[in-house]
């Protein structure tokens, strides 16, 4: 064994729901976090851009976007990804499988965005980006009074992404960060060590 082997976790060690629950909001908490979606490309380069998490439960993690974007050819080419969430002093780097969550949860991610973000999901185009700022500016005032309310476009999709590995980094001032890692087998069954920072 070396000093980076991993090391079973002592009974009593906080189950990877249990953690989750802690680090994460809860789904009705309108301050949502950012984190980093990482695919692979056709190319095989690896790639990573940026969204918001919207929600999470037993099944997953899961974020929405626009259908017609970069990482949702990434996603349906190679649905292996890994999402990665930063807090002061804390990390957590999900490895899992991403695919389609249902119709009903992405209405209702849909009807917790924010208004800002429900009229970007009909707005955030190639050819909107490609005008100057006060064409800009104009065009999103004016389609915000055309549309006092808003449903999803047809464009607008969601991923639930199932993890078959959950990594917790907690950072200590006064001593070594270590991470507790949990695996989970084919049975379904999660194994957790402890590794090094």
């Amino acid at each position: 064994m070396t000093a980076l082997d991993p090391v079973v976790a002592p009974p009593g060690t906080a189950g990877p729901d249990e953690l989750l629950a802690a680090w994460l909001p809860a789904n009705d908490d309108p301050v949502r976090p950012l984190m980093t979606l990482s695919t692979v490309s056709a190319s095989g380069y690896p790639d990573a851009r940026t969204v918001l998490l919207s929600e999470y439960d037993a099944t997953g993690l899961y974020f929405h976007t626009d259908s017609r974007s970069r990482k949702v050819a990434d996603v349906t080419a190679n649905p292996r990804v890994a999402l990665t969430l930063l807090w002061p002093g804390r990390q957590l780097v999900v490895q899992g499988d991403a695919s389609p969550s249902s119709a009903s949860e992405q209405a209702w991610a849909y009807e917790h965005r924010s208004r800002y973000l429900q009229q970007l999901s009909w707005l955030n185009t190639a050819s909107f980006a490609a005008l100057d700022g006060a064409e800009r500016l104009s065009q999103w005032a004016e389609f915000g009074h055309e549309h006092p309310s808003l449903t999803p476009p047809l464009t607008w999709t969601g991923f639930v992404v199932r993890p078959v590995r959950l990594t917790f980094w907690e950072g200590d001032p006064d001593t070594a960060s270590r991470r507790t890692e949990y695996r989970r087998d084919a049975a379904g069954a999660w194994t957790a060590s402890l590794l090094a920072g």
